[in-house]
């Protein structure tokens, strides 16, 4: 007759160490490497920061040349003042986008744009404010309007040296968000009228809430005596101003 094999009571405890270690060992190992994943993303941020104050702050990376284009009016002298730019200061140190509201501070200028480049040259771009009309309005100093109808600085004759612009009369400014602005029926019409071609002649432009606006031009077909050019007033209303332009013509 053949023994019956005893089953050793010792082996399923001995298994079961071997599981419980095994897994400790993978558990050490996890541990491990995300000890050695934070210690990278540390030492790459300390090493990014490194990196990015010393190409912000070294003199290597000065201003080379800053070019300026654009301007007709506005001096580039005042242009640097107004962004504090000079050559000693880092390129990739910049607010770009302060740079630009620093230099659009100017009553002359509509936008500017500021781009720079590896060779450390700074560009700068500008657009300078187109003005329209004059503006005068009762117990105000006189206003200069652009070609969208919006107020962008006092008129100084002495200064701005502007010819030929006709003189606007009958507006009052609104307040609108902490903004001054010309609107209305009234406003809407005079700029209607200031989009036709051909008015050089126009010196005054008169307007009224409640007949609309009338004109004064040069009478280019009655001289008066002295052979001076005399001034005539055309009233046009509201609107149509063409066709009541070629009728007064006539």
């Amino acid at each position: 007759m053949s023994k019956k094999i005893k089953p050793n009571r010792y082996k399923s405890e001995a298994n079961e160490c071997e599981v419980l270690n095994s897994n400790s060992g993978v558990g050490i190992d996890s541990c491990l490497k995300c000890i050695m994943v934070v210690a990278f993303i540390s030492i790459l941020s300390l090493a990014s920061i490194f990196v990015y104050d010393f190409i912000t702050q070294s003199d290597f990376f000065n201003i080379k040349k800053i070019k300026i284009s654009g301007t007709t009016r506005v001096i580039k002298k005042d242009i640097l003042q107004l962004a504090n730019l000079t050559c000693d200061r880092n390129i990739f140190g910049l607010n770009l986008f302060t740079i630009e509201k620093l230099i659009a501070s100017h009553p002359w200028i509509q936008s500017a744009c500021v781009k720079r480049n590896l060779s450390s040259v700074l560009s700068i771009s500008i657009i300078e404010q187109k003005p329209l009309a004059i503006v005068k309005i009762e117990n105000l100093a006189d206003i200069l309007i652009n070609t969208q109808g919006r107020p962008f600085k006092e008129y100084n004759p002495l200064k701005d040296h502007l010819e030929n612009l006709p003189v606007i009369t009958g507006l009052d400014l609104t307040s609108s968000n902490n903004r001054y602005m010309f609107n209305g029926t009234l406003f809407n019409s005079i700029m209607d009228f200031l989009k036709i071609d051909g008015l050089s002649n126009i010196k005054q432009i008169k307007g009224d809430q409640n007949t609309g606006i009338a004109v004064e031009t040069n009478d280019i077909y009655n001289q008066l005596p002295s052979g001076e050019q005399g001034i005539i007033q055309i009233k046009l209303g509201f609107n149509n101003f063409k066709a009541k332009l070629k009728k007064a013509k006539k």
